[in-house]
């Protein structure tokens, strides 16, 4: 058997308002995201950490000699 749903008409017609904001949103978010992201993005540079190198104090001479005399 065959259901037929009758539904009355949209009385509430919105003529396509939501989609005009939604569209201009997504271009207003597009264009600060041109004009501030992308700069910020390529002005970054690397973090540079500095790290000391250790001193060590090492004598001039160093006596191997294994025969001690007393």
């Amino acid at each position: 058997m065959t259901t037929i749903v009758n539904s009355s008409t949209p009385t509430n017609d919105s003529k396509g308002y939501g989609f005009l904001i939604g569209v201009v949103a997504i271009i207003v978010f597009a264009i600060l995201f041109i004009y501030f992201v992308l700069p910020a993005i390529r002005n970054t540079e690397p973090i540079q950490i500095n790290v000391p190198a250790p001193q060590i104090n090492m004598p001039d001479k160093v006596d191997v000699n294994i025969d001690q005399t007393k």
